[in-house]
């Protein structure tokens, strides 16, 4: 069985999707690996990162994306016609052992959820509905990967900002996280609300099944020599080293670097468009450094 690694930060706009599919792209393509990246973020930029609009487009009329997979939980379908391994698109970017998981703009309702949980409870005659709730949340992603698990050395789950259901799910089902942010203040914040609220997870299963989910590391993105440089920097890393210790700061760090927005709009890792840029090299040691620590 491979690592289930999530990707997340309750804050937004820190490199986590192109951490996710750099990293990705770098387990396949210099080590071998084999490799699922799962988008668990409505906004699908990981699946854009990694595929045309068009091609997106296409398969979601096909519902060939994650969501026909949590419409199955949801509302079950005696007659469904699609498993995971139709949906799985693989080998993207024509990247052998890459494979993608696409995500959707309309993932779930968190109503209709709430619903089917509460006729669940009704019928089971469960009065405590917070066990029923977690009981889902913790084996949500897991059961849809389940099928899939073994084929992979590496699934790779890009999750949202902040902290909702698939969130949730995606760090229960997780073996470890790694946790992207920007060299600046609000960055501590976001990383320490994650700590509290991965604390707050596990106890909260506790008493029905441990959740063993480890931090990786910290890999601080869009990193300046003008950053690096200032006071806020060494602010930050002040406080971060206190918190969390300097064994959990990842020594590569991720350089502002024009080719990485310009990869995006290719649809493609700029790992891949442009091997031998700046941000590039940093994709490539930090996949080095993340796999010496596992």
């Amino acid at each position: 069985m491979g690592y289930v690694i999530a990707t997340a930060n309750m804050k937004g706009g820190v490199g986590k999707t192109t951490l996710t599919v750099n990293l990705a792209t770098c387990l396949a393509k210099n080590y071998g690996k084999k490799v699922l990246v799962l988008d668990l973020d409505s906004q699908i930029s990981a699946t854009l990162s990694l595929m045309s609009p068009v091609e997106f487009a296409k398969r979601r009329k096909q519902r060939k994306t994650f969501r026909y997979l949590i419409d199955e939980i949801i509302n079950p379908d005696p007659d469904a016609k699609l498993t995971i391994n139709d949906i799985i698109y693989p080998e993207v970017c024509k990247l052998p052992g890459l494979d993608m998981l696409p995500g959707d703009i309309d993932l779930y309702d968190e109503f209709v959820v709430s619903e089917m949980l509460h006729n669940q409870s009704v019928a089971l005659g469960e009065n405590d509905f917070e066990t029923i709730w977690n009981r889902f949340e913790r084996v949500l992603v897991r059961d849809i990967l389940k099928p899939v698990r073994d084929e992979y050395d590496f699934i790779l789950l890009d999750c949202a900002p902040g902290y909702n259901l698939m969130t949730r799910s995606a760090l229960a089902t997780s073996d470890f996280y790694i946790l992207p942010a920007k060299p600046e203040p609000l960055s501590v914040v976001g990383i320490q609300l994650l700590e509290r609220r991965i604390a707050q997870l596990k106890d909260s299963h506790e008493h029905e099944a441990k959740i063993n989910i480890q931090m990786l590391g910290i890999v601080f993105s869009m990193s300046s020599a003008n950053l690096l440089n200032g006071r806020y920097y060494k602010q930050v890393m002040h406080r971060v080293v206190e918190d969390f210790g300097v064994d959990k700061i990842c020594k590569a760090q991720i350089p502002v670097d024009v080719n990485v927005a310009k990869a995006v709009d290719s649809f493609m890792p700029v790992s891949l468009l442009s091997p031998n840029t700046a941000g590039s090299k940093a994709f490539m040691q930090l996949t080095q450094e993340l796999l010496q620590k596992l």
